[in-house]
């Protein structure tokens, strides 16, 4: 019998069919002799009819369970990623936190100011103290999730920022407002810190780069509701509006304190902890095949330093990281410049000050004043989105570059602008636009990737207290620029000041080239590898992998 008849046989079945049976039906030919023809066909030496007919029910049963198999594994990566998705957010709930407070801010000094007659250092002190304290919270986080886990630092880190709104917004003199400011920076720093370390300890590696960028999205979003919250209440009276819209802060507790009966703990937290039972039933929630369970568990167990269920000695995590190896030298380099980077070039002055910068550039109205900052807090949070498509398709280093770039290019015009066009039309567009540059270029790469980059490099034993070390990094540069953006401002003009920012923001680009390795599509393990390996630590070996990418994306 020919191929060409059988193939006619099938004829009449649906291109679908034909075009899965054809392999299978080709493998077993090999199985069971082929023949030449006269005619330069394909024959088959089957025997009888009879056996024809069980080769073809067999065939068919194979065919059948294929498409089983095939309609399993579709169904369970939909679940999965789904799963993985819903982790990823609520672990990112307590980043809107964080991003009210700081959006919220902007416009709430300009009626705390006015309601309780503070003066300029205590403005500065008020919204710059929460950064300078928020790195208490990121010290004590690392060790704290070491000891508790990463799911129950996120739900101390909720409380302990809730309690602290709730005193702001009942404050009645300066030094309340300030205790309660205390007790929110000490919240944020928990959350902060701990909530790309869960995400990335739990995330598959193919999307582990998306996922990672979901904090950084909620504080965007957290921006822009503060934003928003600040147009909406400023019709109040001045004692009442300001209390209103640090009330509105409190409200995303509830969604947190949902969130916990719904994530599972770091599946290497609990490898740590030697529950390795516990870490094998996540990792088959967060990952597609069982297989790849496997594999990616004995990454973690040999990472965790657990070798048949004994953990190996290992120096004191602080000790380890004050007298570091050479590789962790270069993990903690790259891991704590980034983060000072992300806040040296001056985000949290443009994000906090921004009624200040667009009132220096000519707006006088206040409702004016404060719908332009929605105008940045709306290009803040639709340009992230770019990153969390982009960052594992392209990889880490490309966005970095763009946005760096990007910040220098935006900083270095807004200064200028602000020098030499002064109070005009013109000057009003050009800062307007220079800010929602400067944002816009920000959330595509330095905002996210620095938290991504933080999250991935450091050693599973060192993760947590080595991350916390970068986020008080983050959090001290922060309140510096905080606490002394206006001081500055009186003594070198605004236009001054961000010029200085340009600079710095320079200076990230050479940073980036020289000292951020390319971590797209690796394990965390593989990562760790990649430190150790010195000749992968080159730079321009770095910049051609890059350059590859990038020919191979066009």
């Amino acid at each position: 019998m020919s191929l060409s008849f059988l193939l006619t046989r099938k004829g009449n079945s649906s291109g679908s069919v034909l075009f899965f049976l054809f392999p299978v039906f080709v493998g077993a030919m090999g199985l069971v002799g082929v023949q030449g023809d006269g005619n330069g066909e394909m024959a088959l030496s089957l025997g009888s009819k009879n056996k024809y007919k069980r080769m073809d029910s067999e065939l068919s049963d194979d065919f059948e369970d294929d498409a089983s198999h095939h309609h399993h594994q579709l169904g369970r990566k939909k679940s999965t990623r789904k799963y993985v998705l819903a982790c990823a957010i609520f672990a990112s709930l307590n980043n809107v936190l964080l991003g009210y407070d700081v959006g919220v801010m902007s416009g709430a000094i300009i009626f705390i100011q006015e309601d309780l007659k503070i003066t300029e250092v205590q403005e500065e002190v008020l919204v710059g103290i929460l950064s300078v304290i928020s790195l208490l919270g990121s010290l004590a986080g690392g060790r704290t999730s070491d000891v508790i886990g990463r799911k129950w630092t996120m739900a101390f880190a909720a409380i302990v920022f809730q309690i602290g709104a709730a005193i702001m917004t009942l404050a009645s003199s300066f030094e309340v407002l300030m205790i309660g400011r205390v007790l929110a920076g000490v919240g944020i720093g928990f959350g902060v810190m701990i909530a790309p370390v869960y995400i990335a300890e739990i995330s598959p590696t193919v999307d582990r780069g998306s996922l990672t960028s979901f904090p950084e999205i909620f504080i965007n979003l957290g921006i822009l509701l503060g934003y928003v919250s600040n147009y909406a209440f400023s019709g109040l009276s001045v004692h009442t509006n300001w209390r209103v819209m640090l009330a509105v802060g409190i409200l995303p507790s509830v969604f947190i304190g949902f969130a916990l009966f719904i994530i599972p703990e770091s599946p290497r937290w609990l490898a740590m902890q030697n529950r390795v039972e516990e870490a094998r039933s996540v990792l088959l929630k967060t990952n597609e095949n069982d297989k790849e369970v496997e594999e990616r568990l004995s990454e973690i167990v040999a990472a965790a330093g657990i070798s048949n269920g004994e953990k190996n000695e290992e120096k004191a995590v602080w000790r380890e990281l004050l007298s570091p190896s050479p590789s962790l030298r270069r993990m903690l380099i790259t891991g704590f410049g980034i983060q000072c980077f992300q806040q040296i070039t001056g985000i949290d002055a443009t994000v906090y000050y921004s009624p200040e910068i667009f009132h220096d550039a000519g707006i006088v109205n206040k409702s004016k004043l404060l719908a332009a900052t929605v105008a940045v807090g709306v290009t803040k949070t639709a340009l992230i989105l770019i990153a969390t498509f982009l960052v594992d398709r392209v990889g880490r280093k490309p966005l970095l570059y763009v946005s760096t770039i990007g910040m220098t290019v935006c900083l270095f015009t807004l200064s200028i602008s602000l020098a030499i066009l002064g109070k005009g039309q013109l000057g009003i567009a050009m800062a307007l636009l220079c800010v929602c540059g400067n944002v816009a270029f920000f959330s595509v790469g330095m905002g996210p990737v620095c938290w991504i980059v933080t999250s991935e490099i450091f050693p599973l034993r060192l993760r947590a207290q080595a991350s916390a070390l970068g986020a008080v990094g983050n959090r001290v540069c922060s309140g510096f620029v905080a606490m002394s953006f206006l001081s500055l401002a009186r003594t070198i003009t605004v236009g001054g000041t961000f010029f200085l920012f340009s600079l710095f923001s320079a200076l990230s680009v050479a940073f980036v080239y020289k000292l951020v390795p390319e971590t797209k599509g690796k394990s965390l393990e593989q990562i760790e590898l990649l430190f150790q390996n010195h000749n992968e630590w080159d730079g321009s070996e770095m910049e051609l992998g890059d350059a590859q990418h990038l020919v191979h994306k066009a």
